[in-house]
């Protein structure tokens, strides 16, 4: 398959030309890269079976992995879905933003769209190539990541042609993803409360401060047990990785710096900003990767999945990167890492 590859920075007339060429290859059945203000985003139209059924063939994605679809506006979710005052309370206070809710969905979108599920998982963007691409679109837009299955999620273009090019009709660059990790994803009970399936930039701390009561999965920070069904995407043993074993050390900067100068091989090691001078002095074959502040999450989010590809390329044997917390954004660092690593703990 031919690959156009457009540029959409700035959003001006030109740009706005190209997405209208865009949105007609959404409506016409193929697939278009676009960015969001989380990651790249690989779509199709949401209500066709054949167009859903190409993203799974050009992700190498099993189809019991449900897609998210992506509307205009928070209120076109109730075309697709049968929406609850919980969700009314969620649109308000986040959307648009990185925020997908999991509601039961309609008819026309086909199973194949939802993993063979019951429910649907809804999301508006705020970036506004996306927000403009599904406007002119007209239908919904189903899209998971823009990476190969497994692989780190893309957060630029760049990322996404290496993996995209020759499987998807149009690439749209839109700059680098602002947050850098995938949107929290909530299902909604029947009683209203929430159960927390996906971490991401709205927090379990926000989402109670509109509904009060709000359930971590057990998914979210350990395996799915054998025979759990999916949810929602991400949930996988192993997930956002690279080629190479990845472990999460979890000890203190002196625990970890006496570890890693044992470490034999060509090794690669992703640190906080504060710990890399004395890292680079105790490991002097080590590449090190500044992972950003201690205390800086939002920086690590960002940085995180651009750390992994570029370590990819190196063909080390291992990479080691320090365990997150499970607070605030820390909890979505954490939900990423333990999947890129396998579970792969190493505790100091």
């Amino acid at each position: 398959m031919e690959t156009e590859i457009i540029r959409a920075i700035p959003l001006d007339a030109r740009a706005d030309a190209d997405l209208v060429r865009a949105a007609k290859v959404i409506r016409d059945g193929g697939l278009v890269v676009f960015p969001t203000e989380t990651v790249y985003g690989l779509g199709a139209d949401a209500t066709s079976a054949p167009a859903a059924a190409k993203i799974y063939a050009a992700k190498g994605r099993p189809s019991d992995n449900p897609l998210i679809i992506h509307i205009a506006k928070p209120e076109d979710a109730a075309l697709y879905t049968y929406t609850t005052p919980t969700y009314e309370k969620l649109a308000r206070a986040f959307m648009p933003g990185p925020l997908t809710v999991i509601l039961p969905s309609r008819e026309n979108i086909p199973k194949t769209t939802r993993g063979g599920l019951d429910t649907v998982a809804v999301r508006c963007p705020s970036h506004p190539v996306a927000h403009r691409l599904i406007e002119l679109s007209g239908v919904p837009i189903a899209a998971p990541s823009a990476n190969l299955s497994g692989s780190p999620s893309p957060t630029s273009a760049a990322h996404v042609i290496d993996d995209m090019r020759g499987r998807v009709d149009m690439i749209i660059d839109g700059g680098p993803s602002e947050f850098g990790l995938e949107s929290t994803i909530v299902k909604i009970e029947d009683d209203g409360s929430l159960t927390l399936l996906r971490p991401g930039r709205i927090t379990p701390e926000e989402l109670s401060a509109v509904i009060p009561t709000v359930r971590i999965a057990g998914a979210v920070t350990e395996q799915l047990k054998d025979g759990e069904v999916a949810l929602s995407p991400g949930m996988k043993y192993r997930h956002y990785a690279p080629k190479c074993p990845v472990f999460l050390l979890d000890g203190k900067t002196d625990a970890v710096r006496e570890y890693l100068k044992a470490r034999e091989g060509h090794i690669a090691v992703i640190a906080y900003s504060e710990d890399i001078t004395a890292l680079r002095t105790a490991c002097p074959d080590a590449d090190l990767y500044d992972f950003g502040a201690r205390a800086d999450e939002l920086s690590q989010a960002h940085r995180l999945f651009y750390l992994l590809r570029e370590a990819d390329k190196k063909n080390y044997d291992t990479i080691y990167a320090p365990l997150p917390p499970t607070d605030g954004v820390g909890l979505a660092l954490y939900n990423r890492m333990i999947r890129a690593a396998a579970h792969q703990i190493v505790k100091l």
